[in-house]
């Protein structure tokens, strides 16, 4: 006898249930019910949304189990993933009270380009997965909203297609070749898409135990072969960055601070290393001439360190010492967060699983609304703060929790 298929009321009913059950928040890591509770009240609308985490519920209803191990897979247990999240309750608020906040400016300046926000778009990876539009998609919401997106070397859609959607070129993101010859092709092709910064990212060198990712593809039963058609490769048919390339120069070992001089004297982009997280290589990467650093453990999908990226800021500052831009990622997820990055430092904040849970929710229009809310909290905590301009937000903003306080 085959069993009915539950209704979509009594599947409410029941994760509703499960998100009363005191039982269960026993023994339930803590916001595990409020998942249940986001499940059982599903969203229609990006418009609908209160927070990201309204995207995310519907984006893990659309999503295929392997698509959404591959978004929410840290390395080894996910436990960096989860040192991101707590690092930012280290962190307390300090509240500046009768200021005139009338007007808030959430502006900044990188590399001269004044930005209406500092909220940026982080580099993701084959974003058709998630979406059928994907790169050009969020391209369009950044254009909307006008927020900095960086395109990553794996994307599913080319430099040419998503600067077109822009309006205007991104930033692009580069996972180096072995093969100094195709790193240098495609330096060369977005450089000539007008691309004005280069962002190097060095913190999977050493390789990842993506552990959630591959348990979620054995489980996965989809027929995978209408989004992975084409060339064969771990990620087939959507790398047309990569897909071109022509072997040529002898392979390369190992990128080390060498390799950040071949890649400064072979273009005139701005050159930004991504995954520094500690003092020594922040002042390392000045004295090799990095225009900009950028603070990041790939959202825990890196190294397994437990040291969230709002911790390792203050370090990072120290060793730039005002010598250029600081921008960090991994972990934001609300306008608080963002505020307390700018306090220790940083100059702009990145956002990467918020938006792909808005693209894989409701396409450009959800990740329209991921900037909506992201903005809308970010000038609410300023204005509470009474930090009217971002300029405004310094270390006195911020104190750092007691030790041991819950």
């Amino acid at each position: 006898m085959v069993a009915a298929t539950p209704r979509p009321s009594d599947r409410r009913a029941f994760l509703r249930f499960l998100a009363a059950s005191p039982l269960l928040c026993a023994a339930l890591p803590r916001g595990w019910t409020t998942v249940f509770a986001r499940q059982a009240d599903l969203i229609a609308s990006a418009k609908d949304a209160l927070d990201v985490f309204d995207l995310e519920a519907v984006a893990r209803k659309n999503l295929t189990p392997a698509h959404l191990g591959y978004l929410e897979t840290g390395t080894d247990d996910d436990a960096t993933i989860r040192a991101n999240r707590e690092g930012f309750t280290h962190y307390q608020l300090r509240m500046r009270r009768l200021v005139d906040i009338s007007r808030v400016d959430t502006s900044v300046r990188l590399f001269g380009t004044t930005w209406e926000t500092p909220i940026f778009l982080c580099p993701i990876g084959s974003q058709k997965t998630f979406h059928p539009e994907g790169e050009v998609a969020v391209a369009r919401a950044a254009k909307a909203r006008n927020h900095l997106f960086m395109l990553a070397t794996p994307g599913s859609a080319s430099v040419e297609e998503v600067n077109a959607a822009r309006g205007e070129p991104v930033w692009f993101q580069l996972y180096q070749r072995n093969d100094w010859s195709q790193t240098q092709q495609l330096i060369k092709r977005v450089e000539a898409a007008g691309c004005p910064a280069l962002v190097f990212t060095i913190d999977l060198l050493g390789g990842s135990n993506r552990l959630t990712v591959e348990r979620a593809r054995r489980r996965d039963t989809s027929d995978c072969g209408g989004c992975h058609k084409g060339t064969p490769g771990p990620d087939p048919g959507r790398r047309p960055m990569t897909a071109g390339l022509k072997p040529d120069a002898p392979v390369l070992g190992p990128p080390t601070w060498d390799y950040v001089k071949r890649l400064k004297d072979a273009t005139p982009m701005k050159l930004l290393l991504k995954g520094i997280v500690t003092r020594e290589d922040a002042e390392l990467a000045m004295q090799h001439g990095v225009d900009g650093v950028y603070v990041s453990n790939h959202g825990g999908r890196a190294e397994n360190s437990l040291r969230s990226t709002i911790e390792c800021l203050p370090e990072v500052v120290a060793g730039v010492a005002g010598r250029a831009p600081v921008i960090v990622d991994s972990g934001f997820r609300r306008g608080t967060d963002i505020f307390k990055a700018l306090a220790l430092g940083a100059t702009a904040v990145g956002i990467g699983r918020p938006y792909i849970w808005g693209l894989a929710a409701f396409g450009q229009d959800g990740v329209e609304a991921t900037l909506n809310i992201l903005r809308r909290e970010l000038q609410m905590v300023m204005r509470q703060a009474g930090t009217t301009a971002v300029s405004r937000i310094t270390r006195a903003s911020v104190v750092e929790r007691p030790w041991g306080q819950v």
